[in-house]
């Protein structure tokens, strides 16, 4: 009896390296209208883990420096954040990918 096989092998390229997922920065700019307050609440709201203490350091620094990078990590997530807080009338940087 003959049997006919076919059979797929699949080679994986050695020299083929994994891809990080892309990261991106988010940024928010100094304004006229957005006072610390708003700043830090949006900040403590919409960026997981994020604390009271940290928020209102990064209000200040947004103020003292014209900017502060709020968040950094994967690009799905900071595009949910950025947009979120745009949403909540933050001057925003447009996201850096990193």
């Amino acid at each position: 009896m003959n049997q006919i096989t076919d059979s797929t092998t699949t080679v994986l390229d050695p020299k083929t390296t994994k891809r990080l997922y892309p990261e991106a920065r988010i940024i928010v700019l100094d304004d006229n209208f957005n006072s610390f307050e708003h700043v830090a609440n949006c900040l403590v709201t919409i960026i997981p883990g994020m604390s009271e203490k940290r928020s209102w350091e990064l209000a200040f620094e947004v103020d003292r420096e014209s900017s502060a990078e709020v968040w950094r990590g994967p690009l799905e997530q900071a595009e949910l954040y950025h947009q979120q807080l745009v949403s909540k009338g933050l001057t925003m940087a447009p996201i850096e990918k990193t």
